[in-house]
């Protein structure tokens, strides 16, 4: 099995000492490891542990990538970064950029959601230790296998957000994430399915949508930020082609008795577009 390597960016590290004024040259975070991509954050557990949540988009050597053999993992590391161990996800086919969320005060429990290369729903896992990973289930919130992002608020709940739709049976089906941008002369096969289930590309990434949970994920109350028809059925963002709202980034700010909600995200794969929003919970009530 080769692990597909396309637009793989070098992954290197900076350290600030004057909380982020200056920072130092730039180091090889993982000199020795390539094939796989990073969408999250590192998260630090209690006894100093680094571990990175990854996923590996794999394929059969003479085979297109599709991205129905994709799996998530997590890298880990007990001396700031200078080696590196590594865990793949239990049963996490189709589940990448895995999202992690550590316990909260007085539970042991990890927590982490992913997008579903199915687009179905975006799944959940849950952890004792950060490192090993249960199998992903679906959750009740929807998604056409688009980018997520989670944080935890000052209550202790679970803020996300996600695109409010998924696949269904009339959606526009794309043979694969470069379809429209594959050499005409590349006569390769589609990978093999292996799981019964197909990769979905091309369903609408619109309805970006802002979500609060209260039972760590299990149910949502939820409010839309923005809507479109997320058309995209190409990646070109020429004459307003591609429409989508994708890849949101969500990062939490304590001010007095509220949570700020910083949002960035991909506006029709022509800007990136921030919202703020200063009350994270009354937000989404009141919607």
């Amino acid at each position: 099995m080769e692990r597909f390597g396309c637009f793989i960016l070098r992954k290197t590290r900076r350290t600030s000492s004057d909380q982020g004024r200056t920072w130092s040259e730039a180091s090889r975070l993982l000199p020795d490891v390539t094939g796989i991509f990073i969408r999250q954050p590192i998260v630090i557990n209690g006894d100093g542990t680094w571990i990175l949540p990854v996923f590996y988009c794999r394929t059969e050597p003479g085979h297109r990538w599709i991205g129905s053999d994709d799996i998530s993992g997590v890298l880990y590391s007990d001396d700031n970064g200078a080696s590196w161990k590594e865990k793949q996800a239990s049963d996490s086919v189709g589940s990448v950029h895995m999202n992690i969320l550590p316990p909260v005060s007085g539970s042991s429990t990890w927590v982490a959601f992913y997008r579903s290369r199915w687009a179905d729903n975006i799944y959940r896992s849950t952890s004792t230790n950060g490192i090993d990973w249960g199998t992903p289930k679906a959750t009740t919130l929807p998604n056409p296998n688009s980018g997520i992002c989670a944080a935890r608020l000052s209550s202790d709940h679970i803020a996300i957000v996600f695109n409010r739709s998924n696949a269904s049976a009339d959606t526009l089906k794309r043979q694969g994430l470069y379809d429209d941008i594959t050499p005409e002369d590349d006569k390769r096969p589609n990978q093999i399915t292996k799981t019964g289930k197909d990769t979905i590309w091309g369903t609408p990434r619109k309805t970006l949508t802002l979500g609060v949970s209260e039972d760590e994920g299990l149910t949502w109350r939820e409010r839309v930020l923005e809507d479109g028809d997320g058309f995209c059925g190409t990646n070109s963002s020429s004459g307003q082609e591609n429409r989508e709202l994708s890849y949101p980034s969500i990062y939490i700010e304590k001010d007095g008795h509220k949570d700020v909600a910083h949002v960035a995200y991909t506006w029709h794969r022509q800007y990136i577009k921030y919202v703020r929003i200063d009350d994270v919970e009354a937000w989404v009530s009141s919607g």
